[in-house]
């Protein structure tokens, strides 16, 4: 078997089980409770500790060019179109013209890096923090839409490589990554995740998508299994992202397809980016020799909405 072939078995859940799981995360994470949620951990102390990390200066997107094309795992890929060009129309031959253009997005698919909004996910008729699932309307979200990080989410950011502390380029669509080897990332990257961080989990979804081509990851897809959200309760972690969806398809829980997304938006408050790219930052932090960085990141002020596209930064 190729080495990338490999795979860790982890547990099924039952629904009893994911059910003590979701009240246990829920409990331990009552600090993050409000509007905010988990980025209440991003005080002005910790912005500031996080500006320390700027040594060199370099800058490295964490988002993927913006699909337009369609494919297995973006049949409604993002539409792009001129509105206006040079050479449209006569009237551009001479003078002042514009060239003009349109973009839609839908913001939650299977191939372009967004961040989902703390109303996304709706489990027993509620949203995170208990809120009623009927505040979300055909007119948008009244509450926890992604306007409350208009002012941007700033922090400590640190890149978890799990394929690497494996000795894998990537993990296989359906292998899990548990808390166990989020700890072992740690240690063979000599880095520790603390209060307040954004969390990045490598598990080289876009190198094999780049190698291999696309697929139907919404039928298979390398992601964390429940369980290691305690590993991310245990560090009070703010912000988790993945180069994946960061759930594992198919799903380990017996009637719950998402239950990270779950554990992580419903009941612990956090907002989750979704199919990041990290060959860039990896390969950095391997030159660099440091797995921290300042991240920064600006979601779309579109109010009422459940996500935004994005773009985040991080600068070493």
């Amino acid at each position: 078997m190729a080495a990338h072939a490999r795979t860790t078995a982890q547990p099924r859940l039952t629904a009893d089980e994911f059910g003590s799981l979701y009240r246990r995360m829920r409990s331990r994470s009552s600090w993050a409770e409000g509007e905010r949620g988990a980025l209440v951990a991003l005080t002005p102390d910790r912005v500031r500790d996080a500006a320390r990390e700027v040594r060199t200066g370099r800058t490295v997107t964490l988002s993927a060019p913006v699909q337009t094309s369609p494919g297995p795992d973006d049949p409604e890929p993002a539409t792009h179109r001129m509105t206006q060009w040079p050479g449209r129309s006569a009237d551009h031959a001479s003078g002042l013209a514009f060239a003009m253009d349109s973009f839609a997005m839908n913001v939650h698919g299977d191939a372009d890096s967004h961040i989902d909004a703390l109303c996304h996910v709706i489990y027993d008729g509620t949203l995170h923090g208990g809120i009623p699932a009927s505040t979300v309307t055909e007119d948008g979200a009244e509450a926890l839409g992604i306007e409350t990080a208009r002012d941007g989410i700033v922090g400590r950011g640190v890149l978890l490589d799990v394929p690497r502390s494996r000795g894998v380029p990537w993990l296989e669509p359906g292998d899990h990554v548990s808390a166990d080897d989020l700890a072992a990332a740690e240690d063979a990257q000599d880095v520790r995740v603390g209060e307040g961080d954004l969390l990045c989990v490598r598990v080289g979804h876009r190198r094999r998508r780049a190698e291999l081509g696309a697929w139907r990851v919404a039928e298979a897809r390398a992601g964390l299994h429940p369980t290691a959200l305690e590993f991310l309760a245990d560090r009070r972690v703010a912000v988790l992202g993945g180069d994946g969806n960061n759930d594992t398809a198919p799903s380990c829980v017996d009637g719950v397809d998402f239950p990270v997304h779950v554990l992580a938006i419903h009941a612990m408050g956090l907002h989750l980016l979704d199919y990041l790219q990290f060959e860039d930052l990896a390969r950095v932090c391997e030159e660099e020799g440091r797995w921290s960085f300042l991240c920064v990141i600006a979601p779309l002020r579109l109010p009422h909405a459940t996500g935004s596209p994005v773009n985040p930064i991080a600068v070493l």
